[in-house]
């Protein structure tokens, strides 16, 4: 079986997807304000911001009483009709992004039993960032007894020969258009098709051929080859997989096979996408004795022909180059370092994504600010396979407003 399969799928049928849809929920954690203009662009209409639980309101008061009406909404929803059922059929997606480029993706829903996200993983489908176990327990309160799902999870495959996505892209005017609508918040604009029948029977075959060859792409790596990575929403979608757990251990003779909380609803992207963009992550040391670190990290991760990056100490700068040996990343190269080196010595790290702040952050006293080339996009899944994860802030996935928005839902219960 493949580990992407068609869902019976469910949207609302609303005529107002605008007040519908709205962003991740661990989206703008700082800023309040963004989620109570959704909810008051939202109003009384359907809406998936009665659904979820943003993570701006983790620990807050409204917490407790978001978290209890959630799956409330959920059965009243279902109980008035408000969604159509797509039975075994994916969804065709573009997403128009602020800069004007089409991201191209494909819902559907993965099989929890090939995924796992524990570091050293073996799974089909691996997370690509260590996941912190203590964000988990928050979703599960909203899952647990929930009778919906809705992703905003962005699952990756490292199709370099375009043959999973982008034949189905190539025949959308052959497809039902089921929406097509100006996100909300400056999210940009969605249009969506429906996958069915002969579609899904040659998405299919072509998924089973792709990941019986998967392989090849990585011969001579240390690890075994993956099928996916998590891109976005791996909390998200550790929690699936935590429910699916709790569900066969209270049930240890049961037959879950075929159960609905075996599955988890994504939507599935090629890295070589065109709009796909990966952002990388730098760092700055502030508080600590510049020059010593950076004499540290010369002779303890540095060798002839390894990964060349740049680094800033007040007007300074110059190129070191990173030990190839050490891992699939110049940034696994110097996160490793870095946090060897600070547990020793005196330093605080940030992350930065802008060059021109990185430099400017180093030109202060006792920093260090080193700027990490952008990662090629075929090393995410090279180094999640050689490395188990990948180091923490490894790269942005776009920016903030192009996150996934919630939109379809699936049945769990």
């Amino acid at each position: 079986m493949n580990a992407f399969l068609p869902a019976d799928i469910l949207l609302p049928k609303t005529k107002e997807m605008e007040k519908w849809a709205v962003i991740a929920c661990d989206q703008f954690t700082s800023d309040q304000a963004y989620w109570d203009r959704v909810r008051a662009t939202a109003g009384d209409a359907p809406s998936t911001i009665n659904l979820i639980l943003p993570e701006a309101e983790l620990g807050t008061a409204q917490e407790a009483a978001h978290t209890a009406i959630i799956n409330e909404t959920m059965a009243k929803y279902m109980a008035e009709d408000v969604f159509e059922t797509y039975e075994n059929s994916y969804v065709y997606v573009e997403r128009t992004l602020e800069n004007g480029t089409i991201r191209k993706g494909l819902v559907g829903m993965v099989d929890l039993d090939a995924y796992e996200y524990s570091a050293g993983s073996e799974s089909k489908i691996r997370a690509t960032e260590r996941t912190v176990v203590e964000r988990i327990p928050p979703r599960q309160r909203v899952r647990r007894n929930a009778p919906i799902e809705l992703p905003h999870i962005l699952m990756l495959c490292d199709d370099h020969d375009c043959v999973l996505i982008e034949p189905v892209a190539a025949k959308k005017d052959s497809l039902k258009k089921l929406y097509d609508f100006d996100l909300m918040e400056d999210g940009g604009h969605i249009t969506g098709w429906l996958v069915s029948g002969e579609a899904v029977e040659q998405f299919n075959a072509a998924l089973t051929q792709y990941s019986a060859a998967v392989g090849e792409k990585y011969v001579g790596l240390p690890g075994v080859p993956m099928v996916f990575a998590v891109g976005d929403g791996n909390h998200s979608l550790a929690t699936a997989k935590s429910c699916y757990e709790e569900l066969k251990a209270a049930n240890p003779d049961a037959d879950l096979s075929a159960h609905p909380a075996r599955f988890a609803l994504v939507e599935l992207e090629n890295i070589h996408d065109p709009a796909q963009v990966f952002e990388p992550i730098h760092r700055v040391v502030v508080n600590t004795d510049a020059r010593a670190l950076l004499a540290a990290l010369e002779a303890e991760a540095c060798a002839e022909g390894g990964y060349p990056v740049t680094w800033y100490i007040g007007k300074e700068s110059g190129t070191v180059t990173l030990d190839r040996a050490k891992s699939e990343l110049a940034v696994g190269v110097l996160q490793s370092f870095l946090d060897a080196y600070l547990a020793e010595h005196e330093g605080e790290i940030d992350y930065i994504h802008d060059d021109d702040e990185l430099i400017r952050l180093a030109d202060q006293e006792n920093a260090i600010g080193i700027l990490l080339p952008g990662m090629e996009k075929s090393q995410l899944f090279r180094g999640v396979i050689a490395d188990g994860v990948l180091p923490r802030k490894t790269f942005s996935m776009g920016h903030a407003r192009e996150k996934r928005y919630y939109l379809e839902g699936r049945k769990i219960k």
